[in-house]
């Protein structure tokens, strides 16, 4: 978990963590979603994904219950935390809060 640690914590920028698993529908009709925010907040924001089956020591230590899960961190200060997929337009909203 160092170099995640690491990514969450030393970053100027906010860094939203999507929590995903492979088997999961919702998680995948999220990737596009994600993809395009990241490109689209590229100079704002930094966005990592998680596979909580291959890192379920991240997962435990986020208290990840279920995926999708999104975690926006500042400097590794939690900012905003929500499971389930939203739309494009609400998770873009909750962003603009933030960055």
């Amino acid at each position: 978990m160092g170099k995640f640690r690491d990514l969450i914590h030393n970053n100027e920028t906010p860094v939203l963590v999507d929590f995903y698993a492979s088997w999961c529908g919702p998680c995948q009709m999220l990737t596009p979603v994600i993809e395009e925010l990241s490109r689209s907040y590229k100079e704002k924001l930094k966005v990592i994904k998680v596979d909580i089956d291959k890192n379920p020591s991240a997962a435990q230590h986020y208290q990840v219950r279920g995926v999708p899960t999104l975690i926006l961190f500042h400097k590794g200060k939690i900012l905003w935390q929500q499971s389930g997929a939203p739309p494009k337009h609400e998770l873009e909203k909750q962003l603009q809060r933030y960055i």
